[in-house]
């Protein structure tokens, strides 16, 4: 027996989603096939929240968080990052979810969907041209940092679990890397 897959377009996506089909589940759509996602935990959503407020206060006026909100990638995936740091475009975000070109860079938090973010997730975004992504290793309490994307991965991927970092697109915006799981 032969198992055939149904491929979701972004069109078909968004239709179903205005048609109601997802209302009572909270999914995502990664290479055209939808994808549930696990409810979120609390140190998952006291963590993502904490850093996310942090962020905004810090960078101002110079980029927009999005928390848990869609972004719209070329290879049929429609990806909801924990916070992605965008520009900040406005009115623009009403005709359509930001695309590559509008991302500075993005940030997971995980504590069960560890394997999914440090895997299928990098590979999407590193196809899709995301300077930078982050994983937020809750359980290991580390920092995963991607850069560098290619049509098959990142090419520079490290750990860190203290030290600061700053971002490829702020330079300037010194991050304690304790600041993203530590009270």
């Amino acid at each position: 027996m032969t198992i055939t897959r149904y491929k979701w377009t972004l069109d078909r996506y968004h239709q179903a989603i205005e048609a109601g089909v997802f209302d009572d589940q909270n999914v995502e759509l990664l290479r055209g096939e939808i994808v549930v996602m696990p409810p979120e935990g609390e140190p998952h959503v006291y963590f993502s929240d904490r850093f996310s407020k942090r962020l905004q206060k810090r960078l101002g006026d110079l980029a927009q968080i999005r928390e848990g909100r869609p972004i719209v990638l070329p290879n049929h995936s429609e990806p909801q990052p924990d916070i992605a740091v965008v520009q900040s475009l406005d009115a623009v975000y009403l005709e359509h979810h930001p695309y590559p070109e509008n991302i500075f860079w993005l940030i997971e938090y995980s504590n069960t969907t560890l394997k999914k973010d440090l895997e299928v997730k990098a590979k999407i975004y590193a196809e899709a041209g995301i300077r930078e992504y982050w994983v937020v290793d809750l359980k290991n309490l580390q920092l995963t940092v991607f850069r560098d994307p290619t049509a098959t991965g990142y090419e520079t991927e490290f750990n860190l679990s203290e030290g600061t970092i700053a971002p490829l697109a702020f330079p300037d915006l010194q991050i304690e890397v304790r600041q993203l799981f530590s009270l």
